[in-house]
């Protein structure tokens, strides 16, 4: 049995499909009650709260690897990491994929990534078989933009021409379900990313390019995308974020090759997704 937690996210929905049409036991565990619509026929869901680790037994009740997503109240002060990991060890759990992210290890001193150094900290001293997957910067980033374009056919985003290899999430899932169903890669950390960088001003005209029309491309200042990005984030998210997005390292502008290698095939572009979701900027 495989547990994946984050469930009805861009990562856990399609790696839940993926594991269930290779004819996985799926567990899919989640904070929402009753169970997500489209759910694959034979998906057990599990309301799941994992900042309260004391629930994971029951949850993962028949699961011997996990798929550990860390986001929201989990990398805020008290996220309790070595609790979680350790509760799911007890509960059975003996092997652990965890996704985390690049700037995990291309940054290690910044604060806005220590919550997730603290993850990967606890599930490489857990005593169970570890994987880390370590992502790049998500395609569904780019989601922010949906009301602007729908409204104004418009993007506004700092650093316009500074390209990163932003990835699919479904190359995430994709990836994470061979991390999942195949333990010779216990013990390794991999980066996943997309196939070439794609600047914000290509991204908003690969969008348009999905539409059918052109989108106003507005470039912000950082301090005015500081400003919005304060609204849903604690600060030093938001300035490691934008230290990234603005400055990128060279590890962090190259393509890995470990996307490929884990895929079987090319690593989706940044179109392709825009071309997939082109209904939700409609």
């Amino acid at each position: 049995m495989i547990a994946v937690t984050g469930a009805t996210g861009n990562v856990g929905q399609p790696l839940v499909r993926a594991l269930a049409a290779a004819g996985e036991q799926v567990t899919a565990l989640s904070r929402r009650s009753p169970a997500p619509d489209g759910l694959p026929s034979g998906v057990r869901h599990r309301k799941v709260d994992l900042t309260a680790p004391e629930e994971l037994s029951a949850a993962l009740d028949g699961a011997g690897t996990l798929f550990l997503l860390p986001a929201g109240d989990l990398l805020a002060p008290g996220g309790r990491p070595y609790d979680l990991v350790g509760a799911a060890k007890a509960a059975g759990v003996r092997r652990v994929v965890l996704l985390s992210s690049q700037a995990a290890g291309t940054r290690p001193q910044a604060v806005s990534h220590e919550p997730l150094r603290a993850f990967e900290a606890a599930v490489r001293e857990s005593g169970t078989d570890w994987t880390v997957l370590r992502s790049g910067g998500f395609a569904s980033n780019a989601f922010a933009w949906r009301e602007s374009v729908r409204t104004a056919r418009t993007v506004a985003a700092p650093f316009a021409d500074v390209a990163l290899p932003v990835v699919d999430p479904a190359d995430i899932a994709a990836a994470a379900a061979v991390l999942l169903r195949d333990g010779s890669h216990a013990g390794r950390t991999y980066e996943v990313t997309g196939p070439v960088p794609v600047s914000p001003r290509e991204q908003a005209a690969a969008i348009g390019e999905a539409l059918g029309t052109a989108l106003r491309f507005v470039e912000l200042s950082r301090e005015e995308a500081r400003s919005g990005l304060l609204r849903f984030m604690p600060e030093a998210v938001a300035d490691g974020t934008l230290d990234i997005l603005g400055e990128p390292l060279p590890e962090e502008r190259r393509v890995s090759p470990d996307t490929d290698a884990l895929l079987g095939r090319p690593a989706t572009p940044f179109a392709a997704w825009a071309a997939r979701n082109a209904a939700a900027f409609r």
